[in-house]
């Protein structure tokens, strides 16, 4: 199958998923994201595969999603329902990955932003190169953090360093990001889709079967109050798109000046 951003290359019972929309931030378009949750989808029927590689530029993850995106206008403009049902597409593609009964690892170079943060830690494993970066900016354009992303920081690294990168806005940088547990893996600048194919292989030289019954018992475990924590943040979402502050956040990054916060 062909894709328009990405490319799929199977080796043995690992697949690796390769996102690059050509332009250096690599950043999450409503379309871009719409094929990362078909990818996903590609894989359930697929009893081969064991583990999932997904990664994005040689330079930069992703640095998230495109504000300058015609849908982005739509996500802002639309009537609530049309807004709501746009909104969607992001937290559909992180359940996607999230969902999918493979191993899924990571592996991050340069900037992981915002969305690009969102679907990073909807995977099981990730990978960080030194000089990478964790970035959640939302907070900063007006925005509250959504796509269900929430808990699944809290899954990884607590509820205090959950505030420190969700309500403060701390750039973590790959060896942070290890001891916070939000990598479970640095490398070398460069080296990170190495180190993720050798997990892979680990992964893919265990029966498989047995693979995907025991990342179940462990995600069933950490995560069955996740969707309840979390249903709303959609909507939050929704009603942010309607101040002041969110208009504010997203002018004044894209004119690349500081905001003029009014709470309003």
């Amino acid at each position: 199958m062909e894709w328009k951003f990405s490319t799929i290359e199977k080796v043995g019972r690992i697949a690796i998923v390769r996102f690059d929309r050509g332009l250096a931030a690599n950043p999450l378009s409503l379309e871009a994201m719409q094929e990362l949750t078909a990818i996903a989808k590609h894989f359930d029927e697929d009893l081969e595969t064991s583990v999932i590689v997904l990664t994005g530029r040689a330079d930069n993850f992703s640095m998230g999603f495109d504000l300058k995106d015609p849908g982005s206008l739509a996500m802002r403009t639309a009537p609530l329902q049309k807004r709501r049902k746009l909104l969607q597409t992001g937290p559909r593609m992180c359940k996607a990955w999230e969902d999918l009964e493979q191993m899924t690892i990571c592996a991050i170079e340069g900037w992981c932003v915002g969305g690009g943060v969102a679907l990073a830690v909807s995977l099981d494993l990730r990978v960080m190169a030194e000089g990478s970066t964790l970035y959640v900016s939302e907070i900063e354009r007006g925005m509250n953090m959504s796509w269900n992303s929430v808990p699944r920081f809290v899954n990884l690294c607590g509820p205090a360093k959950s505030k420190r990168v969700v309500v403060m806005a701390e750039r973590v940088g790959a060896e942070r990001a290890l001891d916070w547990g939000l990598a479970d893996e640095v490398t070398p600048k460069g080296g990170a889709m190495a180190k993720a194919m050798e997990m892979a292989e680990r992964i893919a030289s265990l029966p498989p079967v047995q693979v995907r019954m025991c990342k179940r018992d462990v995600d069933v475990a950490a995560k069955a109050l996740n969707h309840a924590v979390s249903f709303m943040d959609l909507d939050q979402y929704a009603l942010s798109q309607t101040s002041n502050d969110y208009q504010e956040g997203v002018a004044s990054f894209l004119e690349k000046r500081p905001p003029n916060w009014t709470g309003s």
